[in-house]
């Protein structure tokens, strides 16, 4: 190499920005509350001064919803330009009604403010159901987080109340001096939809995947993204409305017609007619030939399986199976999952037909059901969220289904409940967090797929935890669309789901919606608070948890009072309902909190029982409160 050639290579190095990934990906835990950011910059907070600059303009994009959803109340909400706002979008008139979930975007000022990026914006606190969770990821779409709300205002998340004025930090970053190398000039949040991933975006802005991926954090090019999550996307010019989109729910396909030409009686259009129907009838007698070879292949496979009982797979399962290859969704062969349980050994045995399985490097949870699974993975392919459980692969053998899923280390919430000796189980913390997960869990299944699922079969044996004492939910044979169940009458399958946890309106009418689940966890909040299974025997008498709580707080049956407290006085007090275990002596107003939400959770009218996210924010109080009174109550914590 020749002095100058040396000397334009230091020149290279010396000018060429340090290569640093602009921000990491934040997932799903930007939704958990109770992080700090005591251990440094966390994606869980905003995004991280590690710009070129300290001050940028950049770009949000944000989601035409009701009573946002016009320019000006975009504006109002997120604090930015309206007549910017209104001439990036094309925007003529800016009272204007946009349709629902139409992309907006929203230009902000981005300012480095301590370690962290923001656009700054105020809200006025319209309900006292709001919470700084609510706020951060209904209202503001999770382009702020409730960390960062916490971190930014004075108010106790317990005493928000309706005309408190929010000061609201708004993810947004500046590009660092490599991005800025590279041409990007504007940084864009972006709320992933559904089934988005970082190909798709970029294609969409026009920009490379690779600098999408390095953006955030990501070594590959197509990395998995969460539905419903913020990531960043590099441009080298403004966001035009060309490439904005409204998120239509998904929808029957159109039907196909074909043209209907007019007769004119003339000898071309007569001629045309028969070549059309010659068309057709060969078209029919093809499809008639396709049937009955299919017929015969279907014989010939069904004689394999009675004679040599060789392993097939069902071709609408491996369709269902095979659809998920994008999300790493595996077909297993049975051999595969025979070896790795030890040919189903009772060593191995979970429980019921769950086993313990070692494959690919890991310990998972094997499932057999001699029901069809197809339903079930239709679902858990819709599903990506912490509280719900994970399924890894599927196998059928012998009209047997088997279903791999993630190895909860705690097992069931009621075998854990149980284990008196778990220096675990008397923290009162540990059973708020998991109350909180399962709400989270149904929160995002009723609200956050679409169409909306019920589960149906909400239990604390259905609750899985893992070696954090992290729930959740499992079991999904049961779970429907609410829209396919809403006209349909399932009382003659309630049988199916564990008795104590029944809605009234399923029992008596079949009726599937949300509001099943909701009234299930009202009973499992009570078996968390009272260390008691959801029907139980005492004296030989078979007692409901739900009938007996509700007479020790105010009416029913004394006899299952006097039954649940085994004996003595029926007018308890409901200090007699806490698990002993909990020795919760100090803070029982917590403990009674929870009861009176479960209560509510379990009212006879589905009208009159809370939502989903109205229990999730009601328990966030809870253990905001709970952690503030830790200090005074070290007996439950």
């Amino acid at each position: 190499m020749d002095d100058c050639s040396l000397l334009r290579f230091l020149l290279l190095l010396l000018i060429t920005p340090k290569l640093k990934a602009q921000q990491s990906y934040a997932e799903n835990s930007a939704l958990d509350c109770a992080d700090s950011d005591d251990r440094g910059s966390l994606p869980t907070f905003l995004y991280t001064c590690n710009g070129e600059k300290k001050s940028c303009k950049a770009f949000l994009i944000f989601q035409s919803q009701p009573p946002y959803n016009s320019v000006s109340a975009i504006s109002n909400l997120t604090a930015s330009d309206p007549s910017e706002l209104a001439r990036i979008n094309n925007v003529s008139d800016p009272t204007l009604s946009l349709p629902q979930n139409k992309e907006v975007i929203v230009p902000v000022v981005c300012n480095c403010s301590g370690e962290y990026y923001e656009a700054k914006a105020s809200y006025r606190i319209p309900s006292i159901d709001d919470t700084y969770h609510t706020i951060a990821t209904d209202t503001y779409q999770n382009m702020s987080t409730c960390n960062a709300l916490m971190h930014e205002n004075n108010y106790n998340a317990l005493s928000l109340q309706p005309g408190f004025e929010l000061q609201v930090p708004l993810r947004c970053a500046c590009p660092t001096s490599n991005q800025t190398f590279n041409g990007t000039k504007f940084l864009l949040t972006y709320l992933v939809s559904w089934g988005e991933s970082v190909p798709v975006v970029s294609e969409r802005f026009n920009v490379s995947a690779k600098s999408v991926a390095y953006a955030n954090g990501f070594t590959e090019d197509d990395p998995l993204l969460y539905a419903l999550t913020p990531i960043l996307v590099p441009l080298s010019v403004e966001p035009s409305s060309s490439q904005t989109i409204i998120h239509y729910p998904p929808g029957p396909p159109p039907r196909l017609s074909l043209p209907v030409t007019p007769i004119h009686g003339n000898r071309r259009s007569k001629k045309a007619y028969v070549w059309i129907g010659i068309g057709i009838l060969v078209l029919v007698l093809c499809l008639a030939i396709f049937v009955v070879f299919l017929y015969h292949q279907k014989m010939v496979s069904q004689k394999n399986i009675q004679g040599k009982k060789k392993w097939v797979l069902r071709e609408s399962f491996f369709v269902t199976v095979a659809e998920e290859v994008d999300v790493g969704l595996k077909v297993f062969e049975y051999e595969e999952l025979k070896g790795a349980t030890e040919d189903f050994s009772n060593k191995n045995c979970l429980g019921g037909s769950v086993y313990r399985g070692f494959l690919d490097g890991k310990v998972l949870a094997i499932k057999r059901m001699s029901k069809d699974a197809t339903e079930e993975v239709k679902l858990l392919k819709k599903i990506n969220h912490f509280n719900l459980i994970s399924l890894f692969g599927a196998c059928e053998h012998c009209e047997d289904f088997y279903l791999v899923y993630e190895f909860m280390e705690n097992g069931s919430l009621r075998d854990w409940l149980k284990k008196e000796s778990c220096p675990e189980v008397p923290s009162w913390n540990h059973r708020v967090q998991i109350a909180l997960d399962i709400a989270d869990g149904l929160h995002y299944l009723h609200n956050f797929i679409y169409p909306a699922y019920v589960h149906k079969g909400i239990s604390s044996t259905n609750v899985l935890l893992n070696k954090d004492l992290r729930a959740k939910i499992a079991n999904f044979s049961l779970a429907r669309s609410a829209e396919k169940e809403a006209n349909r009458n399932s009382s003659t399958r309630y049988a199916q789901v564990s008795k104590g946890y029944l809605a009234p309106e399923y029992i008596e009418h079949g009726l599937v919606t949300p509001a099943i689940d909701v009234y299930a966890f009202g009973v499992v909040l009570l078996e968390l608070v009272t260390g008691k299974e959801a029907v139980f025997l005492q004296d030989g008498v078979e007692v409901l948890l739900s009938e007996a709580v509700f007479t020790t707080m105010g009416g029913g049956n004394a006899e299952a009072v006097f039954t649940l407290m085994g004996g003595g006085n029926a007018e308890a007090h409901p200090d007699r309902l806490i698990d002993p275990n909990l020795n919760a002596e100090h803070c029982m107003e917590f403990a009674v909190r929870m009861i009176k939400l479960s209560l509510a959770c379990l009212a006879e009218e589905p009208e009159s029982r809370p939502r989903i996210h109205q229990v999730l924010s009601s328990l966030i109080k809870i253990q905001l409160d709970t952690e503030k009174a830790k200090y005074f109550c070290k007996t439950i914590v």
